[in-house]
């Protein structure tokens, strides 16, 4: 396996300029510590490891499980929905996950080559607007080592 951190940063760079976020940072603050002048904003979060024993001599696998955090918020005067700005930012996000050169034969995105695969997987967990002007979600990924 690659050094985590190569891969994570790897990701991170990948995703962050994937859209126009004033605010990118691998180290999560909560909605309510950034500014509307911050936002839109992401945020990565380490979740978890899980190590897979391979036999055969394969040695082990490794899923790494990040969130990838997005913050906007409306001018609360503005009768504009925050999912209208937040749609666009998971889909470009959704769209920089998605494999390009030689990772496009394989269909599936490699961050380079040091990873089997990066995605994401699972539950996107969306609050659209029930903030009142802000809007929040919670991207799951997943990166299985190569």
């Amino acid at each position: 396996m690659n050094t985590r951190e190569a891969i994570y940063s790897a990701l991170f760079n990948l995703v962050s300029g994937s859209a126009s976020f004033v605010t990118a940072s691998r180290r999560l603050r909560m909605w309510d510590q950034v500014s509307q002048a911050e936002k839109p904003a992401l945020f990565m979060s380490q979740r978890r490891e899980i190590a897979t024993h391979m036999d055969g001599g394969l040695g082990t696998i490794w899923e790494l499980h990040v969130d990838l955090v997005v913050y906007v918020q409306t001018n609360p005067d503005i009768a504009t929905a925050p999912a209208t700005l937040l749609n666009p930012l998971i889909d470009a996000i959704q769209n920089a996950l998605v494999p390009t050169g030689a990772d496009r034969s394989q269909n599936r995105q490699t961050l380079g080559g040091i990873v089997q695969y990066a995605r994401i997987e699972g539950d996107i967990q969306l609050d659209e607007g029930v903030l009142g002007d802000q809007g929040v979600a919670v991207i799951p990924v997943v990166i299985v080592t190569a």
